[in-house]
């Protein structure tokens, strides 16, 4: 018996696994991917919006050659805070159940590489799963086609090739301009009459110039409604007027959710319209006594109001709930 399971090795995981350990309490970290899964579907060379210190976990420092850290960097030191620690996390194990079980919960994970689904129990459950792995989808005929990716991490296999990319957020704009310079023809599609108002503004100036000069092409005011092996239907917001435009490869860059499916489960109630969980925000434990969540879960379906540097901070709120809990006891003890 430990005291927590915590499902997600993410960095708000890591950072719950770090906060158990300054607490003197038992945790165990599982993933279905490697330590740290989510930064693996950011681009190669990505730089982080936050400095070094505002990624921090447990005032381990976080040392970067420049001012923003690189992806390369992250990885780097999140493996460190785990080893630093000596986190129990465990990898490629994917969390199949969890169920109440004699005052406790038991957690059912699988392993590739075991026949049988490894049993731990646990007092406590935290739920730091994040969202990256549940983009949304623009649910619309072809999305599914094999040239079709809701991710984009490096340019180098879109060179001279043409890429219609849907959405108008950072991630669009910037794979936009790192197409344009490995030599990819590129057009965005997005529904709205302008790029969303978070776009980092330090890459507005680039991609204006690049619209200037037809490095890069938009068609503002448009929605995807059908994707073939080679091209994109688009239909016009204003008139309802269609165009085809000819691809070798679509990046539907539109975002990504939390998947609640596993906390609905466990009797964890979420509003239908906010998507946020029932929670305290002062300890974050859910409307399920022992069942709390970490990370952008607490966010809902605004996923841009939880970030690792706010997240990061759960795991202090969650373990110091804990240990001011009395400890159970066996019947008659």
């Amino acid at each position: 018996m430990i005291d927590l399971a915590v499902v997600g090795a993410g960095p708000c995981g890591l950072a719950v696994g770090a906060a158990a350990k300054r607490a003197g309490l038992t945790a165990s970290l599982f993933d279905k991917g490697p330590v740290v899964s989510s930064l693996m579907r950011y681009p190669v060379y990505m730089s982080f919006f936050s400095t070094a210190e505002k990624l921090e976990i447990a005032g381990v420092p976080f040392v970067t050659s420049g001012e923003k850290p690189t992806r390369r960097e992250a990885l780097t030191y999140y493996r460190k805070v785990a080893e630093y620690f000596e986190l129990d996390v465990r990898q490629y194990h994917e969390v199949r159940d969890v169920r109440r079980a004699a005052g406790a919960f038991e957690v059912e994970a699988s392993h590739p590489h075991s026949a049988e689904p490894e049993i731990l129990k646990a007092r406590h459950v935290v739920y730091a799963t994040g969202y990256f792995e549940n983009p949304n989808l623009l649910g619309v005929p072809g999305e599914s086609l094999p040239h079709v990716s809701h991710f984009f991490t490096e340019a180098h296999p879109y060179w001279r090739q043409r890429v219609v990319i849907v959405g108008g957020s950072n991630s669009a704009v910037e794979a936009a301009l790192e197409l344009h310079r490995v030599g990819a023809r590129s057009t965005i599609v997005h529904f709205l009459k302008q790029f969303d108002a978070n776009v980092k503004p330090w890459i507005v100036p680039d991609i204006t110039n690049r619209l200037k000069d037809g490095s890069v092409a938009v068609r503002f005011g448009y929605r995807v409604s059908e994707i073939t092996p080679a091209s994109v239907v688009i239909r016009s917001e204003r008139n309802g007027s269609t165009d085809v435009l000819e691809t070798d490869f679509v990046l539907a860059l539109t975002g990504y959710r939390a998947d609640q499916a596993v906390l609905r489960r466990m009797g964890v109630r979420v509003d239908d319209v906010t998507g946020i969980p029932t929670h305290d925000p002062e300890t974050m434990e859910t409307n399920v006594p022992g069942v709390y969540i970490a990370g952008v879960l607490a966010a809902g379906f605004n996923a841009n109001r939880i970030f690792i540097e706010n997240g990061r901070l759960h795991g202090d709120l969650i373990c110091a709930d804990i240990k001011a809990k009395p400890p159970k006891v066996a019947p008659g003890g």
